[in-house]
């Protein structure tokens, strides 16, 4: 092991893959290791044996959920939106040479204690159930709105701003309900919180138009789904990250050699998760936690249409709390689960000292629950940019069930390891439908 790597990737999750195959596009020499005798990390897909050998190790599996083989379950979702900044990340490192997508047959949100798909159109609009005569008109005329605007034409701007004027004047210009701002602001333009609707209102009608546009492009949902190849991984001992005397990453000890690297890239987990410090320095803090419910249903969930796939998005005002409740669920036509099997995901960021109790206004709408396995985990984030040490860590899977905050993380790694900004090239990718 006297080679010498430009970088060298600990992890093999998604966020850590990604990094790793744009790092190798763009001609740095990668060494990619994983501890691990499966690939994906914290965002692994698990047949049936792994699944309850990690959450109940002395439990046999039930012989009447099927054959293991026929199980890839993940314990982070794994979403995609369709015409999102990950999708072209995908492409770009060629992944979806050996990659294959499916749709996700249907996007819901949560409101006023029923289930309601999302409207994406004026039409939609027209016809949701989400809204009232009155206010299916307002909300007609809004979408009308984002779709005719043009930023070199005035006449299309209503007297708005968007660089300039909020999304609570936006919002109110059209007199939207609150429970409108609702679907829209979570379920549309996925934010987190509504710290939103006081910003300028540019970003959310960036995000809602590609919404609309991902929407659009494969009819069913804005969203589709990477199915990975499973196959086990030969784990590698990493007994030790090497620095310097001035704290500096040197490289990687393993089996007793030392793999030597100017850089090193990796997950929370090999640099002190959970410990006091790693080689002595605090190098991840945690920063919240997120709750996990992995549900295996013998039915679709009730008033979604019998969909065999499906994100629903509980709004955090809906169940008065300060986070969204997320549902992702896929079945066997996603190849995850045996026939009339479906598995749902119940997430949210934990706020309570009851975390079990906080996803339940999720779990109500599942309808009978076969099996369930639930988690908390830490959210870790990095105490430094790693610049200093050439030290690059990535942070923890949130509870959203769409990976689009996984692309901030890899621009903002991206970022700090090469100095400067990702930029990639346009191609599309084929999807199943």
């Amino acid at each position: 092991m006297d080679e010498e790597y430009d970088v060298i990737v600990l992890g093999t999750g998604l966020t850590e893959c990604i990094l790793s195959g744009l790092l190798s596009v763009e001609g740095k020499k990668v060494l990619h290791m994983d501890r691990n005798d499966y690939y994906g990390g914290d965002s692994a897909s698990l047949n049936l044996t792994q699944l309850y050998r990690k959450f109940r190790p002395n439990q046999e599996v039930p012989t009447e959920l099927g054959r293991d083989r026929d199980y890839a379950v993940d314990l982070v979702p794994k979403f995609i939106i369709a015409s999102g900044e990950l999708t072209k990340i995908l492409v770009h490192t060629d992944v979806t040479r050996y990659l294959e997508f499916k749709q996700i047959a249907g996007s819901f949100v949560y409101r006023d204690g029923r289930i309601s798909k999302v409207p994406s159109t004026e039409m939609e609009a027209v016809k949701s159930p989400l809204m009232g005569l009155f206010e299916k008109r307002r909300a007609k005329k809004f979408f009308e709105f984002l779709q005719g605007w043009k930023d070199d034409d005035p006449a299309t701007h209503q007297g708005l701003d968007l660089d300039k004027d909020s999304m609570k004047t936006v919002y109110e210009k059209f007199g939207l309900e609150p429970g409108t701002q609702d679907f829209i602001g979570h379920a549309m333009a996925l934010y987190l919180d509504d710290d939103y609707i006081t910003k300028p209102a540019r970003p959310t009608y960036d995000r809602i138009i590609l919404y609309t546009s991902s929407m659009a492009r494969y009819g069913k949902s804005p969203y589709i789904y990477p199915l990975y190849g499973l196959g086990e991984l030969p784990p590698v001992q990493i007994d030790e990250i090497v620095t310097d005397s001035d704290g500096k990453f040197v490289g990687v000890t393993s089996g007793g050699e030392t793999v030597k690297a100017k850089q090193v890239i990796g997950d929370p987990s090999y640099f002190g998760a959970g410990s006091a410090s790693q080689a002595g320095k605090m190098r991840v803090v945690e920063d919240g936690k997120v709750v996990r419910a992995i549900c295996i249903l013998k039915h679709p969930i009730p008033n979604t249409e019998d969909s065999d796939s499906l994100q629903i998005i509980i709004p955090q005002n809906q169940v008065n709390r300060r986070n969204d409740i997320y549902i992702a669920m896929v079945s066997s036509t996603h190849n995850v689960c045996a026939k009339d099997v479906y598995v749902a995901i119940v997430s949210t960021i934990v706020e309570t000292n009851n975390p079990h109790l906080e996803i339940q206004p999720g779990l109500n709408l599942l309808g009978p629950i076969h099996e369930q396995f639930i988690s908390v985990s830490p959210l870790y984030a990095p105490t430094s940019s790693g610049a200093a040490d050439n030290i690059f860590i990535t942070r923890s899977y949130d509870a959203t069930s769409h990976f689009e905050t996984v692309v901030e993380d890899v621009q903002d790694v991206w970022k700090r390891v090469v100095g400067s900004d990702l930029v990639l090239k346009k191609r599309e990718v084929e999807v199943q439908e």
